[in-house]
């Protein structure tokens, strides 16, 4: 199973959180016209295709989506939740509405937390929002600090603090429901997990 079938990362209601989230970033980010429209976020569509999913900087990630309203021109960035976004270059788009375009993970994107990639309008309005692309370091790490919550399902589960869920494989020690954490482990492909982001943790950090 896929990221992109994962429940608890997709949910509609969580979906409009995030993106709430993400439309208040980008007014305090971009400057200009672009930087005073403001959007709603039940406008904002769901990139339908990432991949790969996870990577280091450097890495090439293609996008792809069928439900955007055509537009005059389609730019195509990166970014994070209460974080700046950065657009990396336009995406071709058919008589549809589909977009395609690869881009760059940039080096400045972060290994601590989750991006997600982003399409806007010619006038850097956003249109579309894709799952969370999960940067890791040069060791192949990622690090995500959040709370310890009940809701895993096969495997111990985490809220991280841009409100994404991931389950919990490797060394976990007695972590349990409500401890706050910041972990350190590898992306994992096969998600036994069933649910969010698996992460295979090779270190419990302590907190401050």
């Amino acid at each position: 199973m896929s990221d992109q079938q994962h429940e608890s990362i997709l949910a509609p209601t969580r979906l409009l959180a995030i993106f709430a989230v993400v439309l208040t970033a980008l007014a305090s980010t971009f400057h200009g016209a672009a930087a005073q429209r403001r959007v709603s976020p039940d406008s904002l569509r769901h990139i339908q295709e990432v991949s790969p999913l996870h990577g280091p900087a450097g890495t090439l990630v293609t996008i792809f989506t069928e439900n955007l309203p055509l537009q005059a021109k389609v730019h195509v960035g990166i970014g994070a939740t209460r974080a700046g976004f950065e657009a990396l270059g336009e995406a071709q788009q058919g008589i549809w509405g589909e977009i395609g375009a690869t881009i760059t993970i940039p080096q400045t994107a972060p290994w601590d937390r989750a991006v997600v990639l982003v399409a806007f309008d010619a006038i850097f309005a956003p249109i579309g929002i894709s799952d969370p692309f999960h940067v890791t370091n040069a060791e192949g790490l990622l690090q995500r600090t959040g709370e310890i919550t009940d809701e895993g399902v096969e495997c111990l589960a985490m809220r991280d603090t841009d409100g994404y869920l991931y389950t919990l494989i490797g060394e976990i020690g007695d972590l349990e429901p409500g401890d706050a954490v910041v972990l350190e482990g590898t992306y994992s492909e096969a998600n036994i997990c069933m649910q969010g982001t698996t992460i295979s943790v090779t270190r419990v950090l302590p907190t401050t």
